[in-house]
This record gives C-alpha cells, structure tokens and sequence, in this order.
C-alpha cells in the first residue's frame, strides 16, 4: 500500500513539473478576467448612482406599494383612533429636485354621528388600525410616475389615515363616561402626525401641499392654516380640497339633512373647537363646519377640485336614503346617466347651488379651483389625476391645472359646462353594484 501510494505521488509530481508553464498561464488569465468583471461592475454600478441622483430618474411602479407605519408616539399623547388603537400614515421618501418638499394627503371616508355608527366604524380600517392595509400603492397626485404625476412624483409623500370618524377634529372631552369604549381623538391625531412629520423633515420643507379627498378633504379645509403656521415662513404652502366642498343643500324633501347629520357629529364629539371660533362665536356652530364658511377665513392659498354633480352628495345630500320612498330616484342618485329630464333639471339646480357657493371664493386671488362636470367624488388620488382618459376642462387635466396654480404659472380657474356637455367624463355608476348586491 505505501508503495502504491507513493507511485501516485511521484506521478502528481512528474504532472506538476510538465504542466507549471500551463498552470502558471492559466491563473495569469483567470486574474486578468476577474479584474475585468470587477472594473465593469464598478462602472455599472456608477453608472446607476448617477442616474438615480438626477432629478429626471422615475423609480420603478413597484416602488408606489408603501407600507403602513404606526404613528408609536401617539401612546404619549393618547391620540388614538375610535377603538383605541395607534393610528397610523404611510410616507414615501422624495428624491432629487423633490427631497425637501412634502405633499400630505389625508384618507377619506365619512363620519359616523352616533354611538351606533362609531361602534361599526371601530370594526373598519376608519376606526382602527387593526383593519389597515400593511401597505397601498400611491397613484395620482401621490404617484411617483413623471407621466401621471408631472409636478409632484418626486416629492416627499405621505398617506394619513383617517380612523376617528371626524375629519381629524374630534375631542376626548366629548367621551362617554359611562364604560362606552370609543375614542374622540381627531384632533390629537392630527397634532401627533404633524409632530412626526416635521421631525422626518417636514420642519425644513421648502414647498409643502396639504391636500385630501372627501371626509379628507374637509379636514383640509379645517387645517389648512394651522399646516401652514408649523412649516418654515420662507416656505411655499399651499392646501388643496377634492371634493371636500359639501352644501348645505335641502333634499328632495326640503330637509336639510346634511346639516343634521354635521350637528349629530359636532355634538357627539366636540368638533367646535377645532373650528374658526370667530364663525363658531356668531352663528350656529354646525354651519361653520361647511366649507362655503370655512373658506372666507383661510388665509393660506387654497385649490378646490370637485365635480359640480358630486355623485356622493347627489346620493346623500340631496336623495338620501328615506327621502325617496317611491323610489323614483332609485337609479338615477346612482347614475346620471338613468336620469330623465326632470331630475337631470333638479340635478342642475344642484350644480347651480355648488357655484353659487363658490362665488365669493372665485373672486379669490390666490385661489384655484377645477369644477367639472362629472358624475364622480373623488379624483385626484386615482387615474383621473393626470392620464389619457382624464377628465379635462379647456384640454386641461386637473394635474396640469393645480400644476399651474400652485407655481404661479397661470391663473386656474376653471368651471366646465353643464352636463351633459363634457365628452371626457368617466361618470360613476353604482346600479351595477347594488343589483350585485341584491343578488
């Protein structure tokens, strides 16, 4: 056996010996290969830097899923949704040109105006974090895409989430003290998530836009100064509403349901006190909760986008449930387009009422609005935004008007003209889904 093994030994020596001139190239190559392969990386990847650096790079689509974070310090404060738990936001950092400038976009999603309402509400995403998505993709005015988003894609973005049923204005003095397990803390949330927000960067915004859709968009209309009295003076601050401009409006009844459904949610959670206490000191509290009231005291420059045939305030404003007993109005408060000629006429007595509520603020020189013509709510969180099938006015997509508004390219001011004379509408229509329902 020793003599076997020392055979190959002496064989494994003889090999070495006649090959090492061979040996000895074949690692001088492989050396020269493995430098190459290095070099070419580390220009690749240089390559990549640069092109991520510059204010003209668009992150891919995938980077529009933002994940869901807990707003923690909240405990501190006790600014907690309607069941308790933390309350939360979703932010997505901005890059190149865009790094110092924020743009805010509040949830919406109705209010609830009693025990009964809020206790369902607790059980959803509007009342508890338990229920929120971990993550939403971003689109529209909050879409990193250079293509729908031209002005503000690479901006900081953040998401609220809206889970106190009160527009961000409720108050804790206002809760029950019989064991009811509901928290009236909007507007303790709204000062947390502001708190945060300007320690994340906020607090050094160079451009700043607070907008909101719906229940979103009233609470923009709410805080929109205080928004601005918390950033930098020499910062450009700049609030926009998407349809958050609710009438005061008496349904097909005569009944001013709206406005008892307010007063219902001022009472029960103590909104006055996070509206214009000069309005709240002269008239009726609950009517200084409208928008049409609201917007004669915002000092800071405000947009309103909101389609002129609002279709969540022809189904709830105007044809609430009850008031139709006959049904007649069965399909058409869910879709213009199964309206006969009387009630596309009540339908633009509506409409005329929207813009006789926005008179006074046209007159506005700072101000910016994009009234459309549309069966639809809100529309600057999705496609509608800035897209080929946008709706446009004067060939102008709401993207391209707010755009001009807030960098004081042009004046824009723009009102569309009555249905049915806009071909570029995407009307809602929501009979479908209540035969699906029926079924």
């Amino acid at each position: 056996m020793a003599n076997t093994d020392f055979r190959a030994f002496s064989c494994r020596r003889k090999w070495v010996k006649r090959d090492w001139a061979i040996a000895t190239i074949a690692i001088i190559v492989i050396i020269a290969v493995v430098i190459t392969v290095i070099l070419f990386f580390t220009v690749f990847s240089d390559s990549r830097n640069r092109k991520t650096s510059s204010p003209n790079f668009a992150p891919p689509s995938a980077g529009d899923f933002v994940p869901l974070t807990l707003l923690q310090s909240a405990k501190a404060t006790g600014a907690f949704c309607l069941d308790g738990s933390l309350p939360g936001y979703h932010f997505q950092e901005g890059f190149g040109s865009g790094s110092s400038n924020w743009l805010l976009h509040i949830e919406g999603g109705g209010w609830c105006n009693s025990i009964e309402s809020c206790n369902s509400r607790k059980g959803t995403s509007l009342g508890s974090s338990n229920y929120m998505e971990h993550q939403v993709q971003f689109a529209g005015v909050l879409s990193q895409d250079p293509s729908q988003n031209p002005d503000f894609y690479n901006w900081n973005k953040v998401k609220l989430r809206y889970c106190d049923g009160a527009s961000f204005a409720g108050h804790p003095e206002s809760e029950f003290k019989d064991g009811t397990k509901l928290f009236f803390r909007g507007q303790l949330i709204w000062e947390a998530m502001m708190n945060e927000l300007l320690s994340l960067g906020l607090s050094k915004a160079k451009e700043a836009l607070l907008t909101g859709c719906s229940a979103g968009g009233l609470a923009t209309f709410i805080h929109c100064d205080d928004f601005r009295d918390q950033l930098p003076k020499d910062a450009t601050v700049k609030c926009l509403a998407d349809a958050g401009y609710f009438l005061d409006e008496p349904d097909i009844l005569g009944n001013r349901t709206m406005l008892a459904f307010y007063r219902d949610v001022l009472q029960l959670q103590g909104v006055a006190k996070s509206l214009q206490q000069d309005c709240v000191g002269r008239m009726e509290p609950v009517k200084c909760i409208f928008p049409q009231e609201i917007i004669k005291n915002v000092k800071t420059p405000f947009f309103v986008v909101n389609p002129a045939y609002d279709s969540w305030q022809i189904e709830n404003i105007l044809v609430p449930i009850g008031s139709d007993p006959q049904g007649y109005w069965s399909s058409c408060r869910l879709s213009i387009k199964k309206c006969d000629a009387t009630q596309i006429k009540r339908l633009q007595g509506y409409r005329d009422a929207m813009l006789k509520a926005l008179s006074m603020f046209q007159r506005n020189k700072e101000g910016g609005m994009f009234i459309n013509s549309c069966f639809s709510h809100c529309q600057t969180s999705y496609s509608a935004w800035h897209s080929p099938n946008s709706p446009r006015i004067n060939n102008k997509t709401m993207a391209e008007s707010v755009g001009d508004w807030y960098f004081n390219r042009k004046e824009s001011k723009l009102i569309d003209c009555p249905y049915p004379c806009n071909p570029t509408c995407n009307n809602d229509d929501y009979t479908s889904s209540v035969l699906s329902a029926a079924v």
